[in-house]
Order: C-alpha cells, then structure tokens, then sequence
C-alpha cells in the first residue's frame, strides 16, 4: 500500500493520458470503417497516401484567392436501393444482429410498395433488399405458418422463399398459385423480374389437396406469366399415383380473368329430315363487365338454317336479365316433290328482375316465353329435352309497377301473352293498366283540435282498370285482327266509402256504399229474324256507360266470459287450470243491392217470337254480354245476414324455480254459424247455413272442417229431378237444416330435406349447432398444435369420392303421404225425399 501511494504521483497521470488517446484512436478508426463500410468503399484503399506531403510547399497555395464555395466539401448520397419504407412486425420476436440482419418469428409480416409477405420466420438484411422465409415447427414437429406472398400479380404460397424487393427475382420451393379455374404447384421456381415463373416439376389440379393431389397433369417444365399464360414442355395425366399413358408433348394455356371475345366452336350431328348440320358455329361478344353476346348459327346439308343471339346484363344493385332470340327456317323434302314444304318459326325468351335496392317506388319485372307453334318440332335441341319438346302451353308476363311518393296512388302496367302449342291458339292481354289509390279519410281536418267528428271517420278508396285483350286467335292471324273490332277492351271504376262509429261504446256500426261503372265500347242487339226463323245478333258500336250500386250496413260487438274448470278438468290437470276464457263475437249486417235487370236501366232487353206451338216466347238478354268486364247481375237483394264467432281457451299455471308462469292454450281456435235471408226475394228466402270449425293441435297440426246445411226442402219436378221447394226443414222435421257434409285432408311429404332439418335439431349431424359452435371455437382459439394436426389431418386424407372433395351426386327424391276425408251427399233417395250420406277418402 505504501509503495502504490509512492508511484502514484509520478506515473498514474501518464498513464491515463496514454489509455484515453489509445481509445481515441481506436473509436476514430472504428467510426471511419463504418462510415466508409455503409458507403460502399474500400477503407484499405483510403489507408494508403497518394504522395508524400512533405514535400509539397504550402507557402505557394493562395488561400485567399480560391473560391472554398465552389468544392463541396460533403461527399455526394449513394443512391437507395429501396424507395419506400419497408414495414415488418412479428407475434413472438424481432432480433437484430451483426451485420444488419434480421429475424422475424411468429407470424412475421413484410411490406414493401404493393409486396406482401406472411410467413412463420422471416430473415432478412436491413440495408439491403433481400428476405428469406419459411414456416416454423411447431411441438409436434408439424411445419405451419409457411411463407405466403403477395403482388399485383396474385398470391402465392410455398414452403420456402428466397426474393430481391429491388429486381422482383426470387427462388421459391414448393409454390401453390391458383390459375383460372385450376392450381398450378411447382418443386422449384425461379421468378424473374418481369413477372414470369420458370418452374421444374409442376403440376396442374383442380383438386383442392394440393400437396398431395388426387389427380393432376405432370408438367415437367413450364413457365407461367400470372394472368396472361402458361407453356409447359412435356405432360402427362396422373390419377391416384398412377401415371397414365396419356401424353403432351407441349401445352399453352391461355389465362385470363376477365371475359374476352372469341370464335365458338360448334357442333355436329346428322338428322333424318334436315341431313347434316352443323350447330352453335359464332362469335362471343365480351362487350363490358355488364353486358356480353353470343351470335350463332346452324346449318343443314338439305337447305334448312337458322340463326341465334343471346345475352345476359347485369347491374349491381340495379336489375339483371337474360335475353335469347332465335329464328328458324326449316326446308323438308326437295322442290317439285309433293311433300315439300318450307315453315319459318320464331322463339323470343327474356328474363329481367329489378334488384330491391334499386328504387324504392318503381318495380319492372319481365317473364318472357313466346315461341310459334312449330319451333319446337324443329329445334334440334328440344328433341334432347323432353320437358320442352312436350310442353303445351307457354306464358309471358311483363309488369312495370309505380308507387308516388307522398301519395295514396300508384300504377300497374303489364302485358300477358298465352300460348297452346297444340292448336296455335294465343291470348293477349296488351295492354292491362290499373290505378289503385289506398283509402283516405277526406274530410279530415289538417289541424284537428278535440275528438274526431263523425265525418272524419268516413274512408273512400278507388281503383280503376283498363284492358285490351283477345282470346282464343290462331298465332298467324293476330296481326290481321282489327283492334276495334276483334279486341275487346274496356274500363272499369270502383270506388268503396265506408265508415266505422262506436255505438254505446261496445257496439261497432259500420256502414258501406259500393259504386262501381263500367264503359264498354259496344253492345249487342239482338231480334227474331222470321224469315230465317232464327236469332240475329247485330254490334252497335259506340261508347256505353254501364254503372251499379250497393249499400251497406253492419254492427258487431264482443263478449267475454270466465269460467272456472268443471270438477272433472280439475281432477284430471290438478290445480294447474287457472281460467277458461270463452270470447262471443256475433254480428248483424243488411246489404241491398237493387235489380239492374229490369229494363229501365238498359243492361237488360227483350224480344219475342212465336215458336213452332205457335207459342209467343219471351227471351231476355244482356246488351253487354260481349263486353270485357261483364254486365251487373239481375235480381233485388235486400239480405239481413248474421253471424257468430266463437273463441275458448284456457290458461294454465306453469311453475318455475323462482315464479309462476300463465300459459294460453287454444281449444275451439274458431266456431262460427251464420246465414242470411233475402227480404226483396218472394220465396227461398233463407241461405244455406254456414258452419266452420278450427282446432289446433299444437304446432303440427291444425283441423279445419267447414260445411252447411241446407233449410229446405226437396221435391221431385215434372222430369224427376230433385229440387228445392218453399218448405222449411224446421218446420217439417224440427231441425234447422240438412247437412250437405264436409271434408277435411292431411299431408306429409319425406324428403333429404326432412333428414337434415333433425340432424341440426339433434345436433349430431355436419349442419348441427353444437358442432358448428365447437368449430367456431376452434378457429378463433385452438393451439398450433390443433392447428397442425387438423392441418396434417386434411393433408393425408385419403381419396373419397363421396366426401368435401368432389360435389356429392345427388339423386332429388321425395316422398308424399296425403290423405282426405269427405262425409257428404252421396246420391238423392227419391222415397225418402233427401240426399243419402256417405264416407269416401282417398290416400
């Protein structure tokens, strides 16, 4: 200790002197390796002086003369080799080393530009432009997390990738892309830096195993241009490992995804009455992304031809349809040749739907099926589709339908054309407009203070149609029909008032008033011509004015009663019936209606003639039989109808952990009785009775019966026929009436369908909630060891032609069990006077 305290004074100072520049210079030679290292230069080439500068005579540079502004003195920027920032994260960890590398593991991410990199580890150089990538292990020992990239090019995934972001050149092992509507894998590839794969050992599926793929074409080398093409050198066909003898010797697959025009290749056969043909010979339009088109043709080696175009549109979030037009000329036999003969037919087809979105007040919709009669017999095609070959009767429907916003109105337009294949028979309807406008209340006030008044409640409505129509005209005749005088056309007006008042509070008063008119362009007069001795009907052409009227009134009220079980319901559900509500719902109505036969109103006329008894006979006939929407119906109507409506249910306790529950239970869901009796008729006064019941059994099932007696009697007139006679039921026999019968029908239909509706309430099937939720699970949270061994799982497995791999065939089957029940009128019994009853049903 002494001695240290002795020499410390002379050389302790000298020798942190020494060590503090030794480390100066060392830290000054390490900073400048650095510098001139990220530089790019050699720092042993700087080491080594250009001369010796002692012998350089300093006096004789003028300082001052010199411009020191005119050298930069700060050496020029080397030029980036990336110009964008690349950003990279990882799950587990991001490690830097020496040397400016880096390594990404778990779930690593690299972006650069439009370049995307996902993979389990990452290893690339910080200064420069190269990664490596390749999945990871996990404690299985199963390879997960492999490398998947991304460009403007598509997506790839492989098991190793080794890529330059300057040039785009890469080398990658393994590599999966998708092509069009296949997968090309590849051993190795090498990508180059203007997009193009040079692959060794590829393979072209559409399974979608593609590690180990079921079936394939074995390329031995090819080079692929993503989205463009794809050129292989020698292939061969592979199913199951087993290499097929069935060679290339070189392919080119064009590749695209995007519609592109081209020539249609067509088809070929030979037919007994036409000879050869050639069919489907054109061209396909690629017009845009909504629209394309297809031209064709066909050709027969005995004169026959035709011509076709179809097209389909679509426009999202607007409409989308198809439209096919296709005309035909069809020669049999030779000219000169008695059975020569030469038909022309024509087939239109058009489906057009209107997406929901695209307005909410306007709806076009079209159904378009119109064909002549003989096209079918001549299409080549519809002799392998029976359906269409058989199909008699062919419809075409076109609607435009307007609501106005902000108002009660709106508009149908709409054409309707229906064919008969076999006799050429059309029915036009072109066309049919209908103006409807939804009920409002008139008389309301805008800015109502208090109570509604009694006017206010009064609603009137409208509807008013017109149509243009002909029915039952041969195909080639309908352009030669006058449209005056073989179309028939007409409006109609129809305009409801109505109003609903409280009377007493509990009893519901509605009155009614139903006007409806009818114009008609013409009218039937019809006379006893007696020199022909028979009836002649002459058109009187004009504008006629054909108007009726009914009215109205009805009231109806409710009823409530609650009862408590009787003593047997209670011994039988114990303490469990809590209230039985019965809920009684009769009415009273009375419509008159006037009589639009008699002939003051001018629907209705007459004539008379003697016949061959010389007996002076009367016919009356409606002058607007002819007319589109018919004539008002003959005959006073002054009816007083009534009607009752019964309602029982029953409330049960249900007891829980914690409180009681109400539940309802229905027992009669609905019976009613009603009937009416004309005050205007001067016999048969009564209606039949009506009576309806409904029970539901629960969700499954509901029972409807419905049926009517009848309150007359019968008697047998001078043919011996049964009818209805001015006699009472209740006052001959003592009941209200006879029961005419009633029927009611179940059915039950077994299908695939039903199988896989149980399989998902069990929860054993593939559809099953418990299976799905546990699948679910799975994906949001599951290990990697569950990761890799699903994974490793789907890859070993075997070939299944029934399985998810290949779309199961299927076979549509159904089963339908029905069965109906019908107790009803049988036959009349002429002694007893009244129809015997009989079961019948049918299963």
């Amino acid at each position: 200790m002494t001695f240290s305290r002795r020499i410390r004074p002379v050389y302790l100072p000298g020798l942190l002197i020494l060590l503090s520049g030794w480390l100066l210079s060392v830290d000054t030679v390490s900073s400048q390796e650095r510098v001139m290292q990220a530089d790019g230069r050699d720092s042993l080439e700087l080491a080594t002086p250009a001369a010796d500068t002692t012998r350089l005579d300093t006096t004789r540079l003028d300082t001052v003369s010199r411009d020191t502004l005119s050298r930069d003195t700060v050496p020029p920027k080397k030029k980036e080799a990336l110009t964008e920032i690349v950003n990279y994260q990882a799950r587990d960890s991001l490690v830097f080393m020496v040397g400016g590398v880096g390594q990404l593991y778990g779930e690593g991410k690299v972006a650069y530009e439009d370049k995307k990199l996902d993979a389990g580890y990452i290893r690339m150089s910080m200064d420069s432009t190269r990664l490596y990538a390749t999945g990871i292990k996990d404690s299985s020992g199963a390879t997960v997390e492999d490398p998947v990239f991304a460009d403007n090019s598509g997506e790839y995934a492989a098991k190793t990738i080794d890529y330059n972001f300057r040039t785009g050149k890469g080398l990658i092992q393994h590599v999966v892309t998708q092509q069009g509507e296949g997968y090309v894998v590849s051993g190795l590839t090498k990508k180059t830096g203007d997009n193009v794969m040079c692959m060794v050992d590829g393979k072209y599926t559409t399974c979608e195993n593609h590690d180990h793929p079921h079936f394939y074409i074995d390329l031995s080398k090819a080079k692929v241009k993503p989205g463009e093409y794809m050129v292989s050198g020698p292939a061969h066909l592979v199913m199951e490992d087993v290499h097929l003898p069935l060679f290339l010797p070189f392919g080119y697959f064009p590749i695209t995804d995007k519609y592109s025009s081209g020539i249609l290749s067509p088809s070929y056969g030979d037919e007994l009455s036409r000879g050869f043909y050639l069919k489907d010979l054109g061209y396909y339009f690629a017009i845009n992304d909504y629209v394309d088109m297809a031209l064709t043709g066909e050709l027969y080696s005995k004169g026959s031809w035709g011509v076709s175009a179809r097209s389909s549109y679509r426009v999202r979030y607007k409409f989308s349809g198809s439209f096919s037009g296709s005309y035909i000329e069809t020669v049999t036999s030779e000219k000169n040749l008695p059975d020569y003969s030469k038909a022309k037919n024509l087939n239109v087809t058009w489906s057009h739907s209107q997406d929901p979105k695209a307005n909410p007040y306007r709806t076009f919709s079209a159904s378009v099926n119109f064909a002549t009669s003989g096209y079918a017999r001549n299409d080549v095609a519809s002799y392998y589709n029976p359906e269409a070959f058989s199909n008699n009767t062919k419809s075409s429907n076109v609607n435009l339908s307007q609501r106005f916003a902000e108002s009660p109105f709106s508009a149908n337009l709409s054409m309707s054309i229906s064919q008969r294949s076999k006799d050429s028979v059309l029915s036009v309807s072109l066309p049919s407009l209908r103006i409807s406008m939804s009920t409002i209340a008139p008389f309301r006030r805008k800015n109502a203070v208090g109570s509604e008044r009694w006017y206010e409640k009064i609603r009137v409505g409208y509807s008013g149609s017109f149509a243009n129509s002909i029915s039952e005209v041969k195909e080639y005749d309908i352009l030669k029909k006058s449209l005056l005088r073989d179309w028939k056309n007409g409006v109609q007006h129809s305009v409801p008032v109505s109003a609903t008042f409280n009377v007493l509070d509990f009893i519901n008063v509605t009155p009614s008033l139903s006007y409806q008119e009818r114009w008609a362009s013409s009218s039937l007069d019809k006379h006893w011509d007696e020199t022909r001795n028979k009836e002649v009907t002459d058109t009187v052409w004009g504008f006629n004015r054909i108007w009726d009227y009914s009215a109205s009134v009805s009231a109806s009220t409710k009823l409530y009663g609650m009862y408590q079980p009787i003593p047997f319901v209670s011994r039988l559900l114990g303490d469990k019936v809590k209230q039985i509500r019965h809920v009684l719902t009769p009415s009273v109505s009375y419509t008159y209606r006037p009589d639009f036969g008699d002939l003051k109103y001018g629907y209705y006329d007459e004539y008379s003639y003697l016949n061959q008894e010389n007996e002076l006979q009367t016919v009356n006939y409606s002058k607007y039989s002819n007319s589109l929407y018919g004539v008002p119906g003959k005959g006073k109507s002054g009816s007083v109808g009534f009607s009752v409506t019964n309602n029982l249910e029953m409330k049960l306790r249900q007891f829980t952990d914690t409180s009681e529950v109400d539940k309802k239970v229905s027992l009669i869901d609905n019976f009613s009785f009603g009937g009416s009796y004309n005050l205007a008729a001067d016999s048969l006064n009564w209606s039949n009775f009506s009576v309806s019941l409904r029970i539901k059994f629960g969700k499954l099932y509901t029972l409807n019966l419905s049926s009517s007696l009848d309150p007359y009697m019968y008697q047998l007139n001078a043919k011996g026929q049964p009818v209805r006679v001015n006699q009472t039921t209740l006052k001959h026999l003592g009941i209200p009436g006879r029961f005419t019968g009633t029927s009611t029908s179940f059915s039950y239909t077994l299908s695939p369908e039903t199988f896989k509706k149980k399989e998902k309430k069990s929860g054993t099937g593939s559809g099953g909630k418990e299976e799905d939720d546990i699948s679910a699970t799975g994906a949001e949270g599951e290990t990697a060891d569950g990761a890799a061994e699903a994974g490793q799982a789907e890859a070993e497995k075997p070939y299944d032609p029934e399985g998810a791999l290949y779309k199961k065939v299927t076979t549509p089957w159904s089963i339908t069990a029905s069965y109906s029940l019908r107790y009803g009128q049988s036959g009349f019994n002429k002694q007893k006077l009244y129809y015997d009853y009989a079961f019948t049903h049918n299963l």
